[in-house]
């Protein structure tokens, strides 16, 4: 791979940049998710001991919540002490001293004291963990308390002044006091559940208040998913003030961009030789600088390409595909495009060259055919959940006209729903198009829902989930990325673990042309229909026959329910 010619950085560090506008507020967020995962599991558990067995909900409720409240301060200031301990148990994380970093990354040890020094806080804690896949992250409670962990990988894979602007990234977070935000955050969208799960109790013991609290409690919890969708808005919020914090503090937003471009390549390339998943990034997801199951479709541009311009075209998914926006609001990172597209317009400030002259690609998806990307994009979201929808509404119907005899309406409904999704998932492998992984990738009109079929060649390189002896799924490489194949048994899950146990192993290292449907996502693969090796046995998957199956087995489940309850009925106007 021939790394492209790198963009420059400013003569001088420190000079204000304005926040690009795709970056919103400044509602800060913590990396701590730790605090959070606690206090959602104790409120709940404090609702079942506390309030749904009380004699009085709002006793219940009096007593829940400010024991929540002091839960969550306990967790703020003991937290980092519990993730010390998991940190050294789970990844050997070794402290080491600022000569350490300072002998791997002389400017990174610069960035900590020259922020430390301005903002007046201690130097953090500094982390090394032992793993290639790159990685940094930042957690605590106090600024002055923080720790700063990064793995081996970051310094495998950045120069010098990209691992800096990586350190100055996540003492943003610090300087930030995301911690504390975060743990506010999450404190509230706890207290706003106690409040749902009271009034629904209220409902339930009080025949006067059951007619309105039901309404009540139903506003209570949809308060409770937004808040929870809120927070993930935080924590992506906080990533886009911590790159311009980086920017603004070494003069250095191509710096950045190369950084995360190179992080998403280093983790492409750990993953084509694990033997076992890397439980650093699995574990670290929310916390790391990058979302590991993003990476796909960056680091294989970047593994392959010398030219910015081809890497950037990857980025057009992220930043105009109503597909990205629907699947980042479940994320806790924003799409790499749209971060690299916030640090050219530093780059711009700066009066720099842009790495990936995201102006282009931002001219390009400007000219993109609108109509094809919305057109009819509300009717494939409503396509792509309509099981979901379809059995909610059928639920809704019954509730409504309290009709036992339409009890079996909600799962023909969602029968039906994913027979019609499965013309949308699966249309004809006959029209199969030869195509390789960085053409699918740069496709900004790719979806989840629409499979492209496609036909791949190329090596299978390991398994899906690797270290898993059993795993089903596969890894493609082709001449200009890596792809992740999905089988599916004609037997179920059975049929896939005994294929993992026995046949996926003796594909791994094969030459193979490859048949299927790719989908893009935050994480893209291909649903394999056929792989031929060189030489060897053909694998044939039916994943478009599952959702035959699962349909008419809905389809049949709601008759069956139907023709039972109906039977039921007659025999007690008869007297059996």
């Amino acid at each position: 791979m021939t790394s492209p010619q790198k963009a420059g950085r400013a003569e001088q560090a420190g000079m204000s940049l304005a926040i690009a506008k795709v970056a919103g507020n400044l509602a800060l967020a913590s990396s701590v998710t730790l605090g959070l995962l606690f206090g959602i599991v104790f409120a709940t558990l404090l609702v079942l001991v506390l309030i749904v067995n009380a004699p009085s909900p709002l006793v219940g409720l009096a007593i829940a919540l400010p024991l929540t409240l002091i839960f969550n301060l306990l967790v703020f200031f003991v937290a980092p002490i519990l993730m010390d301990l998991m940190q050294g148990w789970l990844y050997n994380t070794r402290w080491v001293s600022m000569a350490e970093i300072e002998r791997r990354s002389p400017e990174s040890a610069h960035v900590i004291r020259r922020v430390c020094a301005k903002h007046k806080i201690s130097e953090p804690k500094l982390g090394l963990i032992a793993d290639q896949n790159p990685t940094a992250f930042t957690y605590g409670s106090l600024p002055n308390t923080a720790r700063l962990v990064v793995s081996e990988g970051l310094f495998k894979y950045l120069d010098d002044d990209e691992a800096a602007t990586v350190y100055a990234h996540e003492l943003g977070h610090i300087v930030h006091w995301d911690f504390a935000v975060m743990t506010l955050a999450s404190t509230m969208v706890q207290v706003v559940y106690l409040i749902y799960i009271t009034i629904r109790e209220l409902g339930a013991r009080s025949e006067k208040a059951k007619d309105y609290t039901g309404y009540v409690a139903l506003v209570a919890y949809i308060f409770y998913i937004v808040g929870t969708y809120l927070l993930l808005y935080l924590s992506r919020t906080r990533e886009y003030f911590a790159d311009h914090f980086a920017a603004e503090v070494t003069g250095n937003p191509n710096g950045l961009s190369r950084a995360l471009v190179k992080i998403a390549f280093g983790i492409v390339e750990e993953s084509r030789e694990a033997a076992q998943p890397s439980r650093l990034l699995e574990g670290t997801r929310a916390l790391g600088i990058y979302d590991a199951n993003a990476a796909n479709g960056t680091g294989t541009a970047y593994r392959i390409s010398s030219s910015p311009e081809k890497v950037g075209r990857i980025f057009l998914w992220d930043m105009f595909n109503p597909w990205a926006k629907l699947m980042e609001l479940n994320s806790t990172h924003p799409l790499t495009g749209k971060r690299v597209r916030a640090l050219s317009t530093y780059a711009e400030q700066l009066g720099l060259d842009q790495e990936f002259d995201m102006g282009r690609v931002a001219a390009e998806g400007r000219r993109l055919d609108q109509k094809r990307l919305y057109g009819s994009f509300l009717q494939d979201a409503a396509i792509y959940w309509a099981e979901w929808l379809t059995f909610t509404i059928g639920w809704l119907v019954v509730g409504a006209t309290r009709s036992l005899p339409l009890i079996g309406l909600p799962f023909i409904l969602a029968g039906i729903a994913v027979l019609v999704k499965r013309l949308f998932m699966f249309p004809d492998a006959n029209l199969a198009r030869e195509s390789d992984v960085l053409t699918l990738m740069g496709d900004p009109y790719a979806s989840p829902l629409r499979g492209q079929p496609v036909q791949l060649r190329g090596q299978v390189i390991g398994r899906g989930d690797a270290g898993y002896v059993a795993g089903s799924d596969l890894k493609l490489q082709d001449a200009s990325g890596m792809l992740f194949l999905r089988y599916s048994s004609r037997w179920g899950p059975i049929g896939n673990f005994f294929f993992g146990a026995s046949q996926a192993e003796t594909l791994v290292g094969a030459e193979v042309a490859v048949r299927g449907w790719f989908r893009r996502g935050i994480a893209s693969y291909l649903d394999l229909l056929v792989a031929t090796p060189a030489s060897g046995k053909m694998v044939t998957s039916y994943p478009a026959f599952w959702q035959l199956v699962l349909g008419i087995f809905w389809i049949g489940v709601g008759i069956a329910l139907t023709v039972f309850i109906q039977s039921i009925l007659i025999r007690a106007r008869v007297g059996f």
